[in-house]
Order: C-alpha cells, then sequence, then structure tokens
C-alpha cells in the first residue's frame, strides 16, 4: 500500500458518500452518476487495500476502516472549503459582504447607508439583515454588526457606546401620559428581545430608576424590537426603545423620549471581523464610517440621566 494520497475526487466521493450512507445521496450532491461515485470510491479502496463501505442490499455502512478515515476526510475538506472562501473574499477587494441584526438594519443601518454610498462609491456593499450566528471563517461574510455581551475570542472587536432604554410614545399618546407616575395607566408594549440580550433592561427596572415600585403585569408583547417601536408609532402604546432603534423616529417627530431617565445595559453593538482582516481597505472604511455615524448623534441625549442597569438591582 502506498503512503501517497489518493486523488482528491476519490476522497470527495468518499465523503460525500460518508455523510450521506447513500451512493445515491452523494452522487447527487456532486452533480455525477451513482455509476461515476461507485467507481470513484472502488479505486479509493484499491488504493487503500481494503474496503471502505459494506454494500448491503438498499443501503452502505462504513467499515472499521472508513470510520477511521471519515472524521479526517470531512475535516480536511471543511478546512479547504475555509481556505478557499478566505482566499476568494481576499480578492473581493472593492466588495464588502456585512450582517447586522433586522432591526438595526431597518431603523438605523438603512437610513444612512446612502451616505456610505456617497462617500465610497467604488465599494460595493452586500448587507445581510439576519440574527444568524456565523463563523466568519467557514461563511461567505466580511464582518458583522451584533448586539449583546461581547463573546467574541480569536475575532477583532470594535465596541459602540453602552446601550440604554427609555420610554416612547406618539407625541399624541403623550397628551394623556405626561409623568413617570401616569403610565401606570398607559398600554405599555414589551420588546420580549430583551429578556436575551439585556435581562436587566425592562418595565420594572425603569420604574425603579424613576424611584417607582410598579410591575406592570399586561400589555402588547413583540419578539423584536423594530415591531415593539413600529407599534409605538401607531399609537398602539408606550414601549421601552434602545437608543439607536429610535433616534430616527424621535429626531422625525413620530415618536417622542419625555421622560429623560434611561436604563443603561451592559449589551451594546460590536463591530466584528477576523483579526487579520480588520485592515483590508473596504472593512476599515465602513467600521470608520459605522462609528463617526453614532457619534454624529450622541449628543441628542445629553439632558438625560443614564442609569446603569447593575445600580438598580431586583425587586
Amino acid at each position: 500500500m502506498s503512503d501517497r494520497l489518493p486523488p482528491l475526487t476519490a476522497l470527495r466521493a468518499f465523503d460525500a458518500a460518508a455523510r450521506h450512507m447513500s451512493f445515491a445521496k452523494a452522487a447527487e450532491e456532486l452533480h455525477v452518476t451513482p455509476a461515476a461515485l461507485s467507481f470513484q470510491i472502488k479505486s479509493l479502496e484499491e488504493h487503500l487495500g481494503q474496503p471502505l463501505f459494506r454494500r448491503l442490499n438498499r443501503a452502505v455502512e462504513l467499515t472499521e476502516a472508513g470510520r477511521i478515515l471519515a472524521p479526517g476526510a470531512a475535516e480536511g475538506f471543511t478546512t479547504l472549503q475555509t481556505a478557499w472562501a478566505a482566499t476568494r473574499r481576499f480578492q473581493r477587494i472593492g466588495t464588502l459582504t456585512l450582517t447586522a441584526g433586522p432591526a438595526l438594519t431597518a431603523k438605523w443601518l438603512a437610513p444612512r447607508l446612502f451616505e456610505f454610498a456617497r462617500l465610497h462609491p467604488d465599494i460595493e456593499l452586500r448587507l445581510s439583515a439576519s440574527l444568524k450566528v456565523i463563523d466568519l471563517r467557514r461563511d461567505d461574510v466580511d464582518a458583522a454588526i451584533r448586539f449583546g455581551i461581547s463573546d467574541d475570542a480569536d475575532l477583532a472587536s470594535y465596541a459602540a457606546r453602552p446601550d440604554w432604554v427609555t420610554p416612547i410614545m406618539t407625541p399624541e399618546l403623550h397628551e394623556r401620559f405626561q409623568t413617570p407616575e401616569s403610565l401606570r395607566d398607559a398600554p405599555l408594549i414589551f420588546d420580549d428581545s430583551l429578556f436575551k440580550v439585556a435581562p436587566g433592561c425592562d418595565w420594572p427596572s425603569w420604574f425603579r430608576a424613576v424611584g417607582m415600585s410598579y410591575s406592570p403585569a399586561t400589555g402588547t408583547h413583540f419578539s423584536q424590537p423594530d415591531h415593539a417601536i413600529d407599534a409605538a408609532c401607531a399609537g398602539l402604546g408606550v414601549a421601552l426603545g434602545r437608543r439607536p432603534l429610535i433616534i430616527k423616529d424621535v429626531s422625525e417627530g413620530r415618536l417622542v423620549a419625555p421622560f429623560k431617565v434611561a436604563v443603561q445595559t451592559e449589551a451594546r453593538f460590536r463591530f466584528i471581523c477576523l483579526p487579520e482582516a480588520k485592515d483590508r481597505p473596504q472593512i476599515a472604511a465602513f467600521r470608520e464610517w459605522f462609528f463617526a455615524e453614532i457619534e454624529k448623534t450622541a449628543h441628542m441625549w445629553d439632558d438625560f440621566e443614564i442609569i446603569p442597569e447593575k445600580e438598580l438591582g431586583r425587586p
């Protein structure tokens, strides 16, 4: 038996068949005929000098040799795919593929992207609005904007300003509810996503921040923050809005944030990318623009009292 590696096509055929435990499904994945795939695996077995599969009546199963080879073959092809994807991204000097959450995309990014395009007409931005967990080394993504407590080990991570929440409502609704105490009688809106990323920033915490002991039990619940904000814009009730997600509606008068008290969370937005990619021109350009845009509106909240949620405790 030779120590020389067998042909890559034969190993790829084996890897697909071992994953699917089916020659037919493996052939379909590789866009070859089952006969061609079977030939590749047979040539691999001849190269090795022993069978890798037991051919049963309507199925196949791995032999002991096949079970030994399968994990290494899978890992090898994953490594190759990762390296190939990274090499392709390196070539795309004029393209930036970015992912950000749907709420940030709709409420903050999309209304501002014309400015980035004006400043960088040579960069083609491809934006995916998704909360999917990504692997920047494997997935076809250059950078991501994520919200939460940092868990960005082995990545280049740049944190934005601390985030916070404050009550928001339409100007018409504010005419009826002009004090924090009056919110006891207001229709409240709950953004349930806050419990996942910022559990200390809820209605009871905000009421404690203004000196009230009140835990509202009823209201309208939404699973996404932009939906809760849209409901507030429609006059459904009073919502707790996060700073970057409410700024456009507040600045354009659809909403007001009248009470000037906010609860700050330890969670925040971060711009993340691979360490070796942080200085690529298109990534550096977007990162610098992103943080500059945040600073443009930071003054809007200068008269707010911002109270860290960890100082409020629990009831």
